[in-house]
């Protein structure tokens, strides 16, 4: 079998003005700002006898000094196909992905796991130096090894949301045990499907039982619960459930993710209360957006009025989650924007939630208490599954390794994380900033 064979390594600019000085020396390839701050460009490399459908680890080193933003200015770029070394447009259709930085004081890292396409062809390796009036980078040769390692096989996952249709729920609810007698029975139907993962509603627990939470909140582990995680353990499956739970002296609006085994795999604290009466209710806010990594990939939670705060779900995104439970009433941007009683709109609804799952590029699974809007969405926008308020569960299957690629050939998810540039988020966590209130 043949080895991998660099063929070509020359520098690159999209136009002479933008060029910058390039050079080789010890093995080494340098580039430094033309001293103008459109400067833009670097080195290429490309490599030929890769076998089709092979995993390759792709590493690169850099040292750089005098950059004020060395995320900004420094990045490497992979692609299947050749690329004339005066343009930065590749081919439309070529496939492209960023390679992932890893910083180190002056020294950055690049590298990812990839395989290499069905029809093969020659890969392509651009580092990258841009938007610097001074400063300087040295690369090395990009290493191009194969692997023994694999991808995560392609696996699709069954989810689950139960909620009971809108006819179906007995009221009044006066006791948690109704609630409990309310969902038991349609988790044990909706396990009949083998789900991966089920998801209740907010506070399922307790919803509608005419009490303040400080009444009615629940240990958890307790014996509300356990109920439930022997379902989990039963079935062989995870169950998010809602509820409003006890802690000691404090009280909170919580999501429990139960694992296969019964056990509490995760915990997750409303940090956004709704205002109008939650928020001033004595009830704890969270203090954090934890992600759990789990056999069917990494969870994260929102609930309700978290969804009102475009950060919740942002911050769920780039803890590394490829699921968004939400568990929630509803959403005041949903319904009338005048005074007077409350409507729901399906499109403004929609809008919202493929929103956020576009945005973090994960599958949100929405679970709504009064059933009408619950629905499953993957991170292309596309609605999977959804509920018009007849049924008492819905289901979706969602692939895990998708492979959704842009227009153009690019890897949706390195565009939508790597094309950010967080230092000038400053304002995103100021304290007093009041947005268009000033």
């Amino acid at each position: 079998m043949p080895g991998i064979k660099l063929v070509n390594s020359t520098p690159w600019s999209p136009h002479p003005q933008a060029a910058p000085i390039t050079g080789r020396r010890g093995g080494r390839y340098y580039v430094a700002s033309n001293g103008t701050r459109s400067c833009s460009g670097g080195w290429q490399f490309e490599f030929t006898s890769l076998v089709p459908g092979t995993f390759y680890e792709i590493i690169v080193e850099g040292r750089f000094s005098d950059l004020k933003q060395p995320r900004d200015s420094i990045f490497c770029v992979l692609n299947w196909s050749r690329i004339s070394p005066d343009t930065a447009r590749p081919d439309a259709q070529s496939g492209w992905d960023y390679l992932l930085p890893e910083f180190n004081g002056s020294k950055v890292t690049f590298s990812r796991l990839v395989q290499t396409p069905a029809e093969g062809g020659p890969l392509t390796v651009r580092c990258n130096f841009r938007w610097a009036d001074k400063g300087k980078v040295s690369w090395s040769e990009p290493s191009v090894t194969r692997s023994s390692r694999k991808l995560a096989s392609k696996k699709v996952m069954k989810i689950a949301v139960v909620t009971g249709g809108n006819d179906s729920r007995p009221r009044p609810v006066k006791t948690i045990q109704d609630n409990i007698d309310f969902y038991l029975p349609l988790c044990e139907k909706a396990c009949e499907e083998k789900p991966d993962l089920l998801l209740l509603p907010e506070v399922a627990l307790q919803w509608e039982i005419a009490a303040h939470p400080f009444d009615v909140a629940v240990p958890a582990p307790g014996p509300e619960t356990d109920v439930f995680a022997r379902i989990a353990r039963k079935h062989k499956t995870r169950i998010c459930l809602g509820l409003f739970e006890r802690d000691e002296d404090a009280v909170f609006n919580s999501a429990l993710l139960i694992g296969p085994n019964g056990q509490i795999d995760g915990r997750y604290h409303k940090v956004h209360l709704a205002v109008g009466g939650e928020a001033e209710s004595g009830i704890l806010p969270g203090n954090g957006f934890p992600v759990f990594d789990t056999e069917i990939g990494r969870v994260g939670c929102n609930i309700c009025m978290d969804s009102s705060a475009a950060e919740s779900s942002r911050m769920v995104g780039l803890n590394g989650a490829e699921f968004l439970l939400l568990p929630i009433m509803g959403d005041h941007r949903a319904s009338r924007w005048t005074a007077g009683s409350p409507n729901f709109s399906e499109d403004r609804w929609k809008a919202i939630m493929r929103t956020r799952a576009m945005d973090n590029q994960l599958t949100m699974v929405v679970a709504r208490n009064s059933c009408t809007g619950s629905c499953i969405i993957d991170r292309k926008g596309e609605i999977l599954a959804w509920n018009e308020g007849e049924d008492d569960f819905i289901f979706a299957d969602v692939p895990i390794d998708d492979g959704y690629r842009t227009w153009n050939g690019g890897c949706f998810k390195s565009v939508n994380w790597l094309q950010r540039r967080p230092h000038l988020y400053g304002e995103y966590s100021d304290i007093e900033n009041t947005g268009s209130l000033r």
